[in-house]
């Protein structure tokens, strides 16, 4: 079983431009699509689809039209109370680019944290009873008002504790709270930007990380995420766009090459990308095998239309190339 939680959900509206998008210009839209959003639920969604267990949590009213979408999806889900749920809206050019605006959410009460966190000891605990070897706790997206940004670390720490295994896709603030930190949880799926936050830019910046990846040079990106292995996160999981994925586990680093597509959008490519490698340690897949599905996940969902995430049957696994990139810690 995985469980998401996702503190900040939204309504994700998608639109399509007629044409670029023009500063100060008029365009005219497609029709609206509007999904349940919120990284932790687009994880869960992928991993439904390829039939994965997977329970999702978030705060929101009774009856909110995010909990009608959730449950109209199939996917099991724990509503605790919470706020009224954002909008965040989507726009999509017709060459993929994609822009996205991002309300920040309603003010998450604290007893209202208090029933999200004990609703996610719980899940974890009960489900750790009967197969701790694939319990897994996403925590997933930005926070709330009114939740200090230190609360996935805090979470992360809790459930490690508990001996329950926890990965972290998150950015900002949330994200600087575990570049100072001794916790870190046991994956973590930064992209570029993120990964240099959490490593002090000791490497380079967002930017020099991801163009060097893009030229093909992965040093810079396997020396940050060989820091985060150090100080005690198990795999790290770095989504570099069009250039693939590196990953760092177990003192050794891999590298994979996304298939050839048309890219329609980006949203959500980074949670199928967390998918597909969960999926793959689900299966007990390699390592290299479960970055793979990471890319073909990410490279799939980039592939689809607005929101869209991928099904198994489509991601192109036979054209995702993985290499060995560093077999022992310097």
């Amino acid at each position: 079983m995985i469980i998401t939680a996702t503190p900040n959900p939204s309504i994700d509206r998608t639109v399509k431009l007629d044409r670029p998008l023009e500063r100060g210009g008029v365009h005219r839209l497609s029709r609206p699509v509007d999904v349940a959003g919120g990284k932790g639920i687009n994880v869960a969604r992928v991993l439904g689809r390829a039939g994965i267990a997977t329970r999702v949590l978030v705060p929101a009213p009774e009856g909110s039209d995010l909990v009608r979408r959730i449950e109209a999806e199939g996917l099991d889900l724990v509503r605790t109370s919470g706020p009224e749920v954002r909008t965040n809206l989507t726009l999509v050019e017709a060459d993929g680019t994609t822009t996205k605006l991002n309300e920040p959410g309603g003010e998450l009460a604290a007893e209202d944290l208090q029933e999200l966190e004990r609703a996610i000891m719980n899940e974890s605990a009960a489900t750790s009873l009967a197969a701790a070897e694939h319990t897994w706790v996403v925590l997933a997206g930005s926070l709330p008002q009114g939740v200090a940004p230190d609360w996935y670390l805090r979470m992360t720490a809790k459930l490690r504790l508990r001996g329950v295994r926890v990965a972290v896709d998150t950015s900002d603030a949330p994200i600087r709270a575990f570049a100072e930190s001794d916790v870190l949880p046991n994956l973590m799926k930064p992209n570029g930007a993120e990964l240099a936050t959490l490593t002090g830019n000791a490497t380079g910046t967002g930017l020099q990380l991801e163009a060097a990846a893009a030229a093909g040079d992965f040093e810079p990106v396997l020396a940050a995420a060989r820091t985060l292995h150090r100080r005690g996160c198990e795999a790290v999981l770095v989504t570099l766009g069009a250039a693939g994925a590196l990953l760092f586990t177990e003192d050794t680093a891999w590298v994979a090459t996304p298939p050839p597509i048309t890219v329609r959008s980006t949203v959500g490519a980074g949670d199928s990308s967390l998918a597909g490698y969960l999926s793959g340690v689900i299966a007990d897949a390699d390592p290299a095998r479960r970055l793979e599905l990471a890319v073909a996940s990410g490279a799939a969902a980039a592939s689809l239309p607005g929101t869209e995430v991928p099904t198994s049957v489509q991601l192109d696994l036979e054209h995702t190339h993985s290499r060995a990139l560093h077999t022992r810690d310097a």
